[in-house]
């Protein structure tokens, strides 16, 4: 199955609240179980004015129909290729 990286623009995105990010959280996995289990949330990463979400889904038109359910932007959406980390030097 794919994985895609997700960039969401949300200004001041790092002032975020922990209950803020709680509600967010608990939205996106609402969506998620209203979509079924072919799409999954991994991780994100919270930066000052963006949030990179991993997810695996079967294409982009899911991971794209979840922003729209949640009421979350999807300002760019990439299939991940290939991972490599410092192992990969080995």
């Amino acid at each position: 199955m794919p994985k895609f990286i997700i960039e969401r623009e949300i200004p001041e995105a790092g002032k975020l609240s922990p209950e803020q990010l709680l509600a967010i959280s608990q939205t996106s996995c609402g969506v998620l179980r209203e979509m079924g289990p072919q799409i999954q949330w991994l991780q994100s990463f919270v930066t000052d004015d963006k949030i990179y979400c991993v997810y695996i889904a079967p294409d982009e038109a899911a991971v794209r129909k979840h922003a729209q359910m949640g009421g979350f932007p999807a300002n760019r959406i990439s299939q991940i290729r290939t991972v490599i980390d410092p192992t990969t030097a080995e």
